[in-house]
């Protein structure tokens, strides 16, 4: 085989160690691979480097197109950015693939028939980071959900289960609450489903669908769910299964691709000699088979069954009466090099499909809507005594333009004025909504006249969200009580 160039980041806190016992692995496996090292994270923050990541690292990625990385540590608090975060983005990897099945009876479990996987759209949704503090006591965050995002992932969610002869797609969605965006979710996974007749398609509301993967995950099969829930039920998943250090991640672009393992630095322990590597084995069991060396990727991923079936475990997975050698980081990993050429006798050996490009990557859907400005939700910051909707209410209709009349103000998405409730509490934070009649023409000229007016009126407004309709269907939320 050719080698292949990967770029490869030891990370933060046991990083280093897992990274090592890893490498080892795969050197022994006889992977044919070039490594290009470098740093990120912590160090890099402590520099002054807001991301964490170098340009000169950049330009590594961008040549081998393969990112190989440890767990890192983000400063928690302003100012810096998720690394893992900015590097899906910035490489287009919008899948997140985690495979989580269970080993019994080697490791314990409660739920030996699990095998899930979770594939979960990286690149959108809150993860999109972008935050604004509007009033003294209100923040905001974004949801941004678009179609071709969710087109791709799922599709992507699609074709993975064919690859591999899944029978079960289901999308995990709050669609009840946020009829909007994950509401368009969903009715992109209608749509594509269609596509694959010969897959059984299920849609679930998120909160008992994650009570059902906690409690009865043998009944699911491939889940596809967007960027915040997918990265919470990933998780929940993982730790069920065994635990969450066993787990791999294939983060998936058009380009680029980025494995690692799912959980974290685990500072509290760095330098013990006592972590589990098998969460970045495993990562590297994916990656293998990304750069098309699938022979090698079943030679670690068997021997690691055969070392788990000896019951040699690292301490997280260990169980008096269960397991039969509790070892650290670098005697796991030898017992795996020592088994590199043998097969599990019981657990299910590696079994790796590679995904039809061409299918995987088409080209999202075009959608072009007749697009019509109707009115206006203009956001004000409000704190005069007592906050009554009513007092602003009446001030605001005082300024208001003969084309955008004021129908509804709400606080916090509950409607407060006309005819609200007194016990409704309120925030210094209102969405003051301006709506035209049905025969006004209305553009951004007149939404401007309106904010004069209310500006002059001596109110303070923060931001405005414009109100189309698409097609004549409505294009914005209504409030709570509207």
């Amino acid at each position: 085989m050719t080698n292949r160039k990967i770029t490869v980041a030891y990370g933060d806190g046991i990083g280093p160690e897992i990274m090592q016992a890893t490498l080892d692995i795969l050197e022994a496996a006889g992977a044919a691979l070039d490594l290009d090292v470098i740093e990120i994270g912590e160090k890099v923050y402590q520099q002054g480097v807001t991301t964490g990541i170098k340009p000169s690292a950049w330009e590594s990625l961008r040549q081998s197109k393969v990112f190989f990385k440890a767990p890192i540590t983000t400063p928690q608090g302003g100012g810096f950015k998720s690394l893992n975060v900015t590097t899906r983005k910035t490489l287009g990897l919008f899948a997140n693939v985690r495979p989580c099945r269970v080993y019994p009876p080697y490791i314990s479990t409660l739920h030996p028939k699990m095998d899930v996987v979770i594939i979960r759209e990286n690149e959108e949704d809150l993860y999109a980071g972008i935050e604004h503090q509007q009033t003294d006591e209100v923040v905001q965050c974004l949801k941004l959900i678009s179609r071709p995002g969710s087109e791709k992932i799922i599709r992507f969610a699609f074709e993975y289960a064919r690859a591999y002869n899944r029978k079960k797609v289901t999308c995990f969605t709050k669609d009840n609450i946020m009829k909007m965006s994950d509401g368009l979710f969903h009715k992109i996974f209608d749509e594509i489903g269609e596509e694959y007749p010969e897959i059984e398609k299920d849609h679930k509301i998120i909160d008992i669908a994650s009570a059902i993967l906690a409690d009865k995950p043998e009944t699911l099969d491939v889940i596809v769910t967007l960027n915040l829930y997918g990265d919470i039920v990933s998780d929940i998943a993982a730790q069920i299964a065994g635990s969450v250090g066993l787990g791999g991640s294939a983060n998936i672009g058009e380009g680029c691709a980025m494995f690692e393992a799912i959980h974290g630095s685990a500072p509290d322990i760095a330098g013990m000699g006592i972590a589990n590597p098998s969460g970045l084995i495993n990562a590297a069991a994916m990656m293998l088979v990304h750069i098309d060396q699938p022979q090698i990727a079943e030679k670690v991923t068997n021997a690691w069954l055969k070392t788990i079936e000896d019951g040699i475990h690292t301490g997280d997975i260990y169980k008096e009466g269960q397991s039969k050698s509790k070892v650290g980081t670098k005697e796991f990993s030898q017992a795996v090099i020592d088994r590199i050429d043998s097969k599990p006798q019981h657990l299910i050996g590696a079994q790796f499909k590679k995904l039809d490009k061409d299918k995987l990557f088409k080209a999202p859907k075009k959608v072009k809507k007749t697009k019509k400005l109707v009115g206006v939700d203009v956001f004000i910051h409000w704190d005069e005594p007592g906050r009554n909707p009513n007092v602003l209410g009446e001030k605001l209709k005082e300024c208001c333009t003969a084309s955008l009349p004021l129908k509804i103000i709400n606080n916090r998405g509950v409607k407060v004025y006309p005819d609200g409730h007194s016990e409704t509490f309120c925030s210094d934070h209102w969405r003051c909504r301006y709506i035209a009649s049905e025969s006004s023409a209305i553009d951004h000229k007149q939404v401007i006249e309106l904010l004069d007016q209310i500006q002059a009126a001596g109110f303070d407004f923060i931001k405005t969200e414009q109100l189309y309709t698409f097609d004549g269907a409505r294009g914005y939320s209504l409030a709570q009580g509207e």
